[in-house]
């Protein structure tokens, strides 16, 4: 072999393995159904290009994922309560892949990358959410019901934080944040349903993500006297620990006046059961801060009298209300707060979140204060 042979073999060796390097393996294909939507993730060894378009009669989502190699089992996965009602693959041009999701009903699509995070790497997130559904006109909230002789019962709508595809903080043994918290959750939506004069409201009941505007409209469309969010917090150092309690910032609550003003889904919106469709800007503007400065201080009240039932059960990582901009806490007229029970990163904290009767005593802490604001209030 001549010189200039030897050259040409050398480029054309180092082009393929070069080629093949750079060919995305899909892991793996994960399904998480909602109530609303499906959400895909497929797991990928690097960023990947995708295109996405919809075929009908049968209704079917055609993915093309381009220098891309599925490396999965599909048969493994569960379609149950889900749009998809299979899905298929198939080689193309050589080097891409193309998956076909065969579904039981019309959906509308929605897909982004997301980076490595968290102990994941590179995904393609794909929510599928009903056509039917998304074109719905949605209901008007109605803060206030028509008053009646009758006493109602007061709903507490209760989120647990994260789900699904998005674990939230992971402790040292494993531990998810998504599964402790949604398992006191549940704790304390069975604690409130016993209570006389109180019903419960589940925003996530299941191992599914919601989106965090999404929480804050569910509680709103159930009308909901308050809302308790759960978490478990983390920080690089082991050492921190003790509970939290959070509810809105002033600074947040005011920047975010004019954008809800502003948002169209917001138009007919009710605040704090005033419509706001007959109502000039100046006029939006002042009702919205008085609801959201009302709000917030009734959020401080239930948040410093369930700190107090914390500190019963459980070390305070402060001893006073703190704020934040949580988007979950962002309802103009729901008193909204966010518990952090502990530091899943601190090793005995961590422990403690994995036991059923300790979830059951921070239940009990949070709806002793829970009780403590409507008496007062």
């Amino acid at each position: 072999m001549g010189r200039i042979g030897l050259l040409l073999y050398i480029c054309l060796c180092t082009f393929m393995a070069s080629a093949q390097a750079a060919t995305v393996a899909v892991k793996n294909i994960r399904m998480w159904p909602a109530p609303d939507n499906t959400r895909l993730v497929f797991d990928l060894s690097g960023p990947v290009e995708h295109s996405l378009f919809m075929l009908h009669k049968p209704e079917r989502i055609v993915i093309d994922l381009s220098n891309a190699d599925l490396q999965t089992n599909l048969a493994q996965l569960d379609y149950s309560n889900s749009h998809v009602k299979a899905i298929r693959s198939a080689r193309r041009n050589g080097t891409d892949t193309r998956v076909v999701l065969d579904l039981n009903n019309d959906v509308q699509p929605k897909s982004f990358i997301l980076k490595p995070q968290r102990g994941y790497s590179h995904r393609l997130v794909i929510d599928l959410y009903d056509k039917a559904q998304v074109n719905a006109k949605p209901k008007p909230v109605i803060k206030n019901p028509p008053a009646t002789s009758q006493p109602r019962d007061v709903l507490i709508a209760i989120d647990a934080g994260h789900g699904g595809d998005d674990p939230g903080a992971i402790g040292r043994r494993g531990t998810r944040e998504k599964d402790v918290v949604l398992g006191i959750a549940k704790k304390l939506e069975d604690l409130i349903a016993k209570e006389r004069g109180m019903k419960p409201v589940m925003v996530r009941r299941g191992d599914y993500f919601v989106q965090l505007k999404r929480r804050v409209d569910i509680a709103r469309e159930q009308s909901a006297d308050l809302l308790i969010s759960i978490h478990a917090d983390a920080f690089r150092k082991s050492q921190a620990h003790g509970s939290s309690v959070y509810i809105l910032s002033e600074g947040n609550a005011s920047s975010d006046a004019a954008k809800f003003l502003a948002d169209s889904e917001n138009d007919s919106d009710m605040i704090g059961g005033v419509s706001l469709d007959d109502k000039d800007d100046l006029t939006k503007m002042v009702l919205f801060d008085m609801a959201q400065n009302a709000t917030i201080e009734d959020s401080h009240h239930l948040a410093s009298n369930v700190l107090t039932g914390l500190r019963g059960v459980t070390r305070l990582h402060k001893n006073r209300v703190e704020q934040a901009g949580f988007r979950v806490l962002k309802a103009p007229d729901i008193p909204s707060i966010l518990v952090e029970t502990a530091f899943i990163s601190n090793p005995t904290e961590e422990r403690k979140l994995r036991s059923s009767t300790h979830q059951t005593a921070l239940a009990q802490a949070m709806l002793k204060g829970i009780k403590l604001y409507f008496r007062n209030n």
